[in-house]
């Protein structure tokens, strides 16, 4: 009898937790807990909603009591290595993460491995992680931003663009374009990285930092007009992107713009397509 009324409060408990009804679960958990002192199941469970309310010494408490019972439970491990991770005892988490891949080899496992090696700074073990998990799933995004994000750190910036433009094909998210311009501005395809602002703008209308960049690309690309025109935007969107558009007129590598401030926040409050003559000297360098 007893046993299966543990059953049965574990079996609502979990319903309830699928549910998103947390409260519940929790009230089932401790009152199965008080008939079932430091039962596994039920310690796990309470340890996973406790985590997901973010009570990690009390998930730490409750997992723990639960891999006492049960050392070898796969999924209890993963989620202590989960709570060590929140809890910043990265070391404590690869632990239990290896506990976990001797016995059984699961893809959640290396996931939470690259992450904790993320958080560790460990750039190369990291790397080697989340190569495994895009093997794995090809469409992983997290795999794919993670890798782009490595290699364009370490130089890799073919491979960086190969990376962003693999996680465009599966999300048109003004993210990855953003990322995807910067890694273009640097490989010099400004044409390239002047599209990828232009869609970041267009799925993302207030982004005055693509507006900005934009200006920027356009420049060192030679097309002013087009220039002053992304500037514009940018300063239309917030107006403490003047002295950052200003120093990018001042600092072109092909000439230098000596403008008098005034006209400058006028010609782009007005949108103006370009700078009159009288406002500005070229002094050219290229």
């Amino acid at each position: 009898m007893k046993e299966s009324q543990r059953l049965e409060i574990i079996a609502d408990a979990v319903a309830a937790f699928n549910e998103s009804n947390r409260v519940a679960a929790r009230q089932l958990c401790e009152a199965g807990l008080n008939q079932f002192p430091s039962d596994p199941s039920l310690s796990h469970l309470l340890a996973a909603i406790l985590f997901a309310e973010e009570d990690f010494a009390g998930a730490r408490e409750k997992i723990e009591t639960s891999l006492a019972a049960q050392p070898r439970n796969v999924p209890a491990l993963v989620l202590a290595g989960k709570i060590y991770r929140a809890e910043q005892r990265l070391e404590a988490a690869l632990v239990q993460l290896e506990k976990a891949a001797s016995i059984e080899i699961r893809l959640e496992i290396f996931v939470e491995k690259a992450r904790i090696f993320d958080q560790m700074g460990n750039k190369s073990a990291a790397r080697d992680a989340w190569s495994m998990v895009l093997n794995a799933v090809p469409t992983s995004r997290e795999a794919l931003s993670r890798l782009s994000s490595l290699a364009r750190e370490r130089g890799a910036l073919v491979e960086a663009e190969q990376l962003l433009e693999r996680a465009i094909a599966l999300e048109d998210h003004p993210g990855i374009w953003f990322e995807l311009a910067l890694v273009r501005h640097d490989l010099r395809k400004l044409d390239g990285a002047a599209e990828a602002y232009r869609r970041v703008l267009e799925i993302k209308a207030d982004a005055p930092e693509a507006g900005v960049n934009l200006g920027v690309v356009l420049q060192e690309a030679g097309r002013m007009q087009e220039a002053m025109a992304a500037f514009s935007t940018a300063y239309a969107l917030d107006v403490s992107t003047f002295g950052v558009i200003a120093m990018a007129l001042t600092s072109a590598p092909c000439g230098r713009l000596w403008l008098d401030e005034e006209v400058l926040r006028q010609s782009l409050a007005d949108g103006a397509a370009a700078l009159g003559s009288e406002s500005l000297a070229v002094d050219a360098r290229c």
